[in-house]
């Protein structure tokens, strides 16, 4: 490919090769271009640099760019979505439950990346179809998907600095006084390497939760991520002895407040999932830095749970 030639303008003099260079092309994430920097394939006044380098003003880049990522080998099926905002760089999907996010071993087609494809074939140029977060197969509601690159390396960039806010519904096993932060980091599972679990050897991991409602031998917490590690939520509730309902994989068995009537009973045995839905979802538009939210009530199957428990 021929090099892409660009010059240090006067408000970047000073700052980080790297830092300098994903403003000058936002449309690839900082990871990529530090890689670039590293592999010699970034010029700085026609020398190799580290990222780290200090840049002038009038300094000169030679970026020696790899071709746009190829079109997806994941194939566009015709699923109905439930898109609760869109503009030429994002959508916001309401993710039902039961739907696979990215597909996987056992799980080619029927999901997310298959019906993105479909509403919007060209995110087929965009790394995993613009999906930049992701929630579990059984978690429902609120995910934001990138529709260009620039807007995917700004969701990526927002993310890691914990500028998108996200609030989960959550329906625990017993009943909680009063809310919290829990603060311990998560891993693989020692033995079940399936399952996450909270280790020393793993990654930070901070979740904000306070109390929605009090049900007999229940409690609908709100619930934040400060960060976003695999199935923190569910790992972080079940540390606290406080497990989702419904969460077979960290929770076990469905657990019967004492005095349970037998509508209570049913209602639990025949919920298919854990009670997590993302109800929450704000960020600053990666183009015009507006701040945006949105929410969306949980599905049916958690509002008739909710409404055969006993309030408190």
């Amino acid at each position: 490919m021929k090099p892409r030639h660009l010059q240090i303008p006067a408000h970047l003099a000073g700052q980080r090769l790297d830092r300098a260079l994903a403003q000058l092309v936002p449309e690839y994430s900082r990871s990529r271009l530090q890689q670039w920097i590293r592999d010699g394939q970034v010029l700085l006044d026609g020398a190799p640099a580290a990222p780290r380098a200090p840049v002038a003003e009038g300094a000169q880049i030679e970026l020696h760019a790899e071709p746009p990522p190829p079109a997806s080998t994941v194939l566009a099926e015709p699923i109905d979505l439930d898109v609760r905002y869109s503009d030429t760089h994002l959508l916001v999907i309401n993710k039902p439950p039961g739907m696979v996010v990215h597909p996987a071993a056992g799980n080619r087609a029927g999901t997310l990346q298959n019906a993105l494809l479909h509403h919007d074939p060209a995110l087929a140029g965009v790394p995993r179809a613009g999906i930049v977060h992701r929630l579990d197969k059984d978690t429902s509601g609120l995910l934001v998907v990138a529709r260009t690159l620039q807007a995917h390396s700004a969701l990526v960039r927002a993310l890691a600095e914990r500028r998108v806010k996200r609030e989960y519904l959550a329906l625990v096993a017993g009943e909680v006084v009063a809310g919290g932060r829990i603060e311990a980091a998560i891993g693989r599972h020692p033995v079940d390497r399936k399952r996450m679990a909270v280790t020393a050897g793993g990654k930070a991991a901070v979740t904000d939760y306070r109390v929605a409602r009090r049900y007999q031998g229940f409690t609908l917490l709100r619930v934040r991520l400060q960060t976003g590690r695999t199935h923190q939520i569910r790992v972080h509730l079940k540390h606290l002895s406080m497990p989702l309902v419904g969460d077979r994989t960290y929770g076990g068995r469905a657990r019967y407040p004492r005095g349970a009537t037998a509508e209570v009973r049913a209602a639990l045995d025949a919920f298919p999932r854990q009670a997590l839905h993302a109800e929450r979802l704000g960020l600053e538009h990666p183009q015009s830095g507006e701040a945006l939210h949105w929410e969306c009530q949980p599905p049916g199957d958690l509002c008739e749970l909710l409404a055969a428990l006993t309030p408190r």
